[in-house]
């Protein structure tokens, strides 16, 4: 049942091994990249609470003595102060060049610490250990790390690389509904900008997914890392293709801002949303079938997983005002903003020719 996808990326070339149980091989493979004997963990109280134990048993069967830097779980914690608590530790637990620095964790932990190690001593090597299906499925993997301002999010990092990506897929059974659907938006995500026969199948198969087969949850996690693996390769710093995986993100990582980064809206609901609301826009500018759009809410209505605006709790800006927090993404190029639209299901493209009524027309009549 176990995976493995190959990231080839000339001199920073890693393995993906997802499947249930890779965790009790972390010892071995992480003892086996050389290094000191001594392992830096960091992760988060949730985290390290469920699971902690087993990595460390693991690492100390394979002869590895750890240390672990448990910080508070949410979007809240990556910021500089957390930032700067993890290298301050780092760096007092005495970590070379040559260690190898864990983050093990979501997608939060994933970006803080591998930021943390791209500026530990100019780059130290770290594994990703995702125990949550977004960070299976996308932030544990390409090298994107970062924190984010309250300007905007994650426009503060570094690209760079993991030397290992061990995804677990047994460690998703511990996950609340709710994480892992917000995880499952990230993964819808991948069917509808390049692999109409993957949201194929994800209609077919996502209420299984959900409810827990472990092939199901296997196969998923192996297409979307497969198909991310693929895109890192062709363009490894988001400079064209790369962008197609923020599908859904622009209007997401307003949604975000606007809410505070809180638990009102979790990034992958808001990945959802997002990816909706960019079908719909495709749409209205006759680009894609309104039955496109239709098909994408239908399926995360059957998934039982936010679909609209109107889907997040309380107070939210007028469209002026969402647009506004727009401008502020990383997307954001001579001023203009690039959207992911469609042709339809499996058939993204990048642009910046959105004229911004259209824009402002779809987030009207989201907050009707």
């Amino acid at each position: 049942m176990n995976a493995t996808v190959h990231v080839d990326l000339p001199g920073r070339a890693y393995d993906i091994e997802i499947g249930p149980g890779v965790l009790a091989t972390a010892g071995a493979r992480i003892s086996g990249m050389g290094g000191r004997k001594h392992i830096c963990i960091v992760t988060d109280e949730t985290v390290a609470g469920l699971h902690l134990a087993a990595l460390q048993t693991a690492l100390a069967d394979a002869g590895l003595t750890s240390e672990a830097l448990a910080l508070p779980p949410g979007e809240a914690t990556k910021c500089w102060a957390q930032l700067e608590r993890t290298v301050e530790w780092l760096l007092a637990q005495k970590v070379e060049r040559g260690d190898i620095v864990v983050a093990f964790g979501g997608g939060v932990i994933g970006d803080l610490a591998g930021f943390a190690a791209a500026v530990l001593r100019r780059g130290v090597r770290f594994v990703q250990i995702p125990t949550s299906l977004l960070a299976q499925v996308d932030s544990s993997v390409g090298g994107k790390t970062g924190i984010n301002s309250p300007v905007g999010k994650n426009l503060i990092g570094a690209f760079h690389q993991p030397s290992l990506v061990l995804a677990d897929t047994a460690l998703l059974g511990t996950l609340t509904p709710r994480d892992f659907l917000a995880g499952y938006g990230e993964v819808v995500k991948y069917g509808l900008l390049g692999d109409a026969a993957f949201f194929d199948w994800l209609e077919a198969q996502g209420p299984t997914l959900a409810a827990g087969d472990m092939a199901a949850r296997v196969r998923a996690v192996t297409r979307s890392c497969q198909m991310k693996a693929d895109i890192v390769q062709r363009d490894e710093t988001e400079q064209g293709d790369r962008a197609l995986l923020n599908l859904g993100h622009t209007f997401c990582h307003a949604l975000e801002a606007a809410t505070g980064y809180s638990d009102r809206l979790l990034h992958g609901e808001g990945v959802a949303i997002g990816c909706a609301l960019a079908f719909e826009l495709s749409a209205r500018m006759g680009l894609c079938s309104q039955e496109e759009p239709s098909r994408v809410r239908a399926h995360l209505r059957d998934m039982g997983m936010k679909v609209d605006i109107r889907d997040i709790p309380g107070d939210l800006p007028d469209a002026a005002g969402l647009l506004g927090l727009m401008g502020q993404d990383k997307k954001v190029l001579d001023g203009k903003l690039r959207f992911i639209l469609a042709r339809g299901i499996g058939d993204a493209f990048i642009t910046s020719d959105v004229p911004r009524a259209a824009v402002l027309g779809v987030l009207e009549d989201a907050l009707k």
